[in-house]
């Protein structure tokens, strides 16, 4: 009896989810009915938990993204990137340990793993400005383009 009435109460928490997630998406009544009909229901009472925690997570993702909360993994790998990026222009050869130890020594962490979200963006920014700006400078100076000064000395 205790698990049937503890099984209703996770099935209405995630159909409280579903359709919460639905309203911070935005989504109309025709775009609920569509996930529904892929699932092959009518209703979102007829889907069952497997489901429902299916299209919860999906449907999180999509509003983690839209509110600019990216996946932790996905920004670690693009600090990876971002750092490597750099390292390979400058000629080092870049290793697993390397990047994460210029990555805690950036922000002042002493685990890669701790390193909040929005530190890890401002790493991508950055090491890809730095990349940028060191690609540009090395363009003009193919061509010629960066001025020289007359006495040596910047004012």
């Amino acid at each position: 009896m205790n698990e049937t009435r503890t099984m209703d109460e996770i099935q209405r928490g995630l159909l409280k989810r579903f359709h919460s997630l639905c309203g911070v998406l935005g989504m109309t009544y025709d775009e609920k009915c569509a996930i529904l009909e892929s699932y092959g229901v009518e209703s979102s009472r007829d889907l069952d938990q497997h489901q429902l925690i299916d299209i919860c997570a999906k449907l999180s993702e999509q509003a983690d993204a839209m509110n600019g909360k990216e996946n932790t993994y996905k920004l670690r790998k693009r600090v990876f990137a971002a750092i490597g990026g750099w390292l390979r222009f400058t000629g080092k050869a870049g290793s697993v340990g390397l990047i994460k130890g210029i990555a805690c020594r950036a922000t002042g962490y002493d685990d890669f793993n701790k390193i909040p979200r929005e530190r890890l963006r401002n790493l991508i920014g950055l090491f890809n400005a730095k990349l940028r700006d060191a690609q540009a400078v090395g363009r003009m100076d193919e061509v010629g383009e960066l001025p020289v000064a007359a006495s040596g000395t910047v004012n």
